[in-house]
């Protein structure tokens, strides 16, 4: 009986995703400027975390690509550039196999690229809704240096990812809200999501979005890449996106 109830559940989301697919065939290109606040936190061979806050701007580059063929879903691809570095006073602690004492500086490199696969359920001028399956992969480092011995771990696993997207308009006015969410289903403590109103203007060949809101990305890891540690970027954001 659950299998038969899954099935009819599957069933009806491909239908539903065919129904409201894209017309023609459509492509979307942005980016973000996003200030954010970091909090980090690391651990040393020992496992005793080690603290350190940042402030600083970061960025993302996407590019999107929906189409009307059924069942096959659409592909969106986000590059995320997020570092974050600071000196750490009066450093006690082995890492990576090698002491450190003193002053030293630490940089936390989360560079990562979403690849995100998703159907349109809904899609009008009032409510659009995009369901899918997403992968992180990191492609960073944590870097510890001081005067002597400089060590970098590098950061380059993966988190498969659930995916959700909503853009409620009104209409006439060019004026939406909007929320996107990823949420880590290997690793439940990593979550990027983002929210925020925007205003779209129509043209000729291409329309034009701008968005504001806020963002928020955390990575809450245990020996992922052989690094555990506890960062969150999180702040205000403005981008700009164009749909052709």
């Amino acid at each position: 009986m659950k299998k038969t109830l899954l099935a009819t559940a599957v069933v009806g989301l491909l239908s539903m995703s065919s129904a409201h697919a894209a017309t023609v065939l459509g492509f979307k290109v942005g980016a973000d400027y996003w200030q954010a606040d970091t909090t980090n936190s690391f651990n040393d061979d020992s496992g005793v975390a080690h603290s350190f806050d940042d402030d600083s701007a970061q960025g993302s580059i996407w590019f999107a690509i929906e189409h009307p063929l059924p069942f096959v879903p659409n592909v969106k691809i986000r590059q995320n550039s997020l570092e974050s570095s600071s000196d750490i006073s009066n450093a006690d602690f082995t890492f990576n196999g090698n002491y450190f004492s003193g002053d030293v500086s630490v940089t936390n490199d989360l560079n990562n690229t979403d690849f995100m696969l998703y159907y349109e359920i809904l899609d009008n001028d009032l409510v659009s809704v995009d369901l899918g399956a997403a992968y992180k992969l990191m492609s960073g480092s944590l870097r510890v240096n001081d005067a002597g011995h400089p060590e970098e771990v590098d950061i380059d696993s993966g988190v498969v990812m659930g995916y959700a997207s909503a853009q409620v308009g009104m209409v006439g006015l060019g004026l939406f809200g909007f929320a996107d969410v990823l949420l880590g289903i290997d690793e439940s403590n990593v979550y990027d999501y983002g929210a925020g109103l925007g205003w779209q203007f129509d043209g000729l060949a291409v329309d034009t979005s701008i968005r504001v809101g806020y963002r928020e990305f955390n990575f809450d890891v245990s020996s992922f890449s052989d690094v555990s540690q506890n960062t969150s970027f999180k702040g205000a954001f403005a981008g700009v996106e164009l749909v052709f």
